[in-house]
């Protein structure tokens, strides 16, 4: 093992976070497998490494499921496997893909998704971006909102766009740009140039990491480019994200969180969080 593994593993004995106080028996819900490794490839992003002992004491599961997980992971170019644990692999800051976001925390999605459909009024025209809990939104606006042009949309986000062409009269705007196949989305140039000639009433915007100091950010820095124009074009910014983003630090800043009138999230948003963004001025909702 060379210094710097041993290095990496000493740091992440020692560091913690929102993430990681989140996977410890009395959470708000069992983790499951699949998500249990996005929060493991998360980790290794944040602290470098992650060590086989404490992922047991920390999931409460078998030395054997650990392995199973970090196999899984290397396989998939997210950690490099070594002696007692894995590392970062040089280079990789990549996030879960869509496909793989798609099926993590569904029914906090749901709720979330549901909530914010909500706040959409007639004739409203929104921005929305590529995030699968963005895609939730679409899918629970009210149908006398889905017909005769009632509201207008705008998107990256090629999912979304497929959910929106679906209804009877779609009054919708696809950005166009450099198709990211990780997010399903476009951006780039092409999308900057076009957002720039819109003006919006609501954005809602999706994260792969928020904290107090860093904000809402994300792991492509392409993608963070369009998030923070999106946020700039709206009158109103609304954040839905369920709370496994909480306390995570993505790769690239997209915008500070009090440039969010509202955060709307799931009930096992850590309550110490969501107090210090309260006192920013930012409405939480919690469902």
């Amino acid at each position: 093992m060379s210094f710097r593994e041993q290095k990496l593993i000493k740091k992440s004995r020692t560091e913690t976070d929102f993430s990681v106080r989140r996977g410890q028996p009395g959470a708000g819900h069992e983790l499951s497998a699949l998500e249990r490794r996005s929060l493991i490839a998360q980790m290794v992003i944040e602290n470098g490494s992650v060590y086989l002992s404490d992922l047991v004491q920390q999931f409460q599961i078998t030395e054997t499921s650990v392995r199973r997980d970090l196999s899984l992971l290397e396989q998939a170019g997210r950690v490099k496997r070594i002696h007692g644990g894995a590392v970062m692999v040089s280079g990789n800051l990549r996030s879960d893909s869509f496909s793989e976001k798609i099926q993590l925390h569904n029914a906090a999605k749901q709720r979330i998704g549901k909530a914010a459909a909500e706040l959409i009024r007639p004739q409203d025209i929104l921005l929305l971006d590529s995030g699968t809990t963005t895609l939730q939104i679409v899918k629970q606006i009210p149908s006398h909102l889905k017909a005769g042009a009632s509201i207008t949309l705008v998107t990256n986000s090629l999912p979304i766009s497929q959910e929106v062409l679906a209804w009877p009269s779609p009054n919708l705007t696809v950005l166009g740009g450099i198709y990211l196949p990780d997010y399903q989305a476009t951006a780039g140039p092409q999308t900057i140039h076009q957002l720039n000639e819109l003006t919006a009433d609501c954005v809602f915007l999706g994260t792969d990491g928020l904290t107090l100091a860093g904000g809402v950010t994300t792991a492509n820095i392409l993608m963070a480019e369009v998030d923070r124009l999106m946020v700039e074009r709206s009158r109103k910014a609304v954040l839905v994200t369920d709370s496994s983003k909480f306390g995570r630090i993505g790769f690239v800043p997209a915008a500070p969180l009090n440039k969010f009138q509202t955060i709307i999230t799931d009930v096992d948003a850590p309550a110490d969080l969501v107090a210090s963004i309260r006192d920013l001025g930012v409405n939480v909702m919690l469902v």
